[in-house]
């Protein structure tokens, strides 16, 4: 990467500060700051931050590097990033939260609940189940093709709105990558169509679903879904950057249109908050105990995160960590953000937010080895 070195400050925070407070201003030395700053040092990222709960349920918030390239101005603990993938956490629990109330069964075709909307280019809703969309089964394709004639680039389409059924018209128009069910492969268009499922099912929009069954009931006063339009982050936030390919320069992408993502990407959080949605998912807060059974158990993920180990649930991933330890969560990529997340059976968590998307995939392997080495050292 060419941005350069950047200055490292810490600051330590305990689990309840919330955005109005006054800035905290304790100064720690700890292994995980440690951590993050050699993750900036090895990678070349403007910054990051991290939240973390230890085996002795102490949460404390971490951050390194700079808020804005050029300047050294110190990244509030406090900050909002775009949390992009992880949204899908969020929807596949509304869904899930909507087959408990029996309004949706999981082994019942899309049709049931979109007639005729998946046609095309050998794609077929009658054939694809709601399990199948949660677990990336279908054998979808993405809708690449968006940003493809955008320009061909991430950055082309940073101030582009898009309607969710103009997501689902361009991956309909490819052809189905497989039969469903037979094969695992990550589609966004898989997400897209349980968040129109459960519009459809409820007759109120997605992001009023998840604020008012996820986002409230937990108390996530940090968690939003951006308004139609919004293309800034409310409250303290970091600037966030995107580059085209290894070695290119940074390009601010702090402001954008998230409705590429919209059920599959949209949300706004902390990395705090999107630990205590783990925290609470995982001990049964928001669903019962057989579906949140069925959400953990994956099958085979490859490729996911372009890491092997992986498997895939129903909207939640996990992977066993360096020290044994299995542990679940998702993670998030979108252009100024790059966001991982992982909480284990005992309790423990972790979420580093870094302000890039970079464009190699050791990067990408490098924020996935700080998550594991949070982890398993706390």
């Amino acid at each position: 990467m060419t941005a350069g070195p950047v200055p490292a400050s810490a600051v330590a925070v305990q689990d309840s500060v919330r955005p109005d407070a006054p800035a905290p201003t304790e100064t720690r030395s700890s292994g995980v700051q440690s951590r993050l700053e050699r993750l900036l040092s090895e990678t070349g990222l403007p910054g990051a931050i991290a939240t973390v709960k230890d085996g002795e349920g102490r949460t404390r918030t971490y951050v390194a590097g700079t808020a804005q390239i050029g300047t050294d101005r110190a990244i509030d603990p406090r900050s909002r990033v775009r949390i992009a993938s992880n949204t899908k956490m969020f929807t596949a629990t509304v869904v899930l939260q909507l087959v408990a109330e029996g309004r949706v069964g999981l082994d019942r075709s899309v049709d049931t609940y979109l007639p005729g909307l998946v046609r095309g280019s050998s794609n077929d809703g009658r054939r694809i189940t709601v399990r199948q969309l949660l677990q990336q089964r279908s054998g979808l394709p993405d809708y690449d093709s968006l940003v493809i004639d955008a320009g061909g680039s991430l950055d082309a389409v940073r101030h582009t709105y898009v309607e969710p059924h103009e997501l689902l018209t361009a991956a309909l128009a490819e052809r189905r990558h497989f039969r469903p069910g037979t094969r695992w492969a990550y589609s966004n268009t898989n997400y897209v169509l349980l968040g129109l499922l459960a519009q459809k099912v409820t007759g109120r929009p997605v992001g009023e679903l998840i604020t008012r069954r996820i986002i409230e009931p937990l108390g996530l006063a940090d968690t939003y879904w951006p308004e139609v339009g919004e293309q800034g982050i409310r409250g303290p936030h970091p600037h966030g950057y995107l580059t085209e390919a290894p070695g290119d320069p940074w390009t601010d992408a702090t402001r954008l249109d998230p409705s590429l993502g919209w059920a599959a990407g949209q949300l706004v959080s902390t990395p705090g908050d999107l630990g205590r949605f783990l925290q609470g998912l995982m001990g049964g807060e928001l669903l019962p105990v057989d579906l949140l059974a069925q959400m953990r158990t994956g099958v085979r993920a490859p490729h996911f995160d372009a890491e092997p180990g992986w498997r895939y649930g129903l909207g939640l991933a996990s992977r066993t960590l360096s020290c044994g330890v299995r542990a679940w969560g998702h993670g998030g990529d979108i252009q100024g953000f790059e966001t991982r997340d992982l909480i284990t059976r005992d309790g423990r968590w972790a979420t580093v937010a870094v302000t890039a998307l970079p464009a190699d995939l050791e990067t990408v392997a490098a924020v996935n080895r700080t998550v594991d080495d949070v982890i398993c050292s706390s």
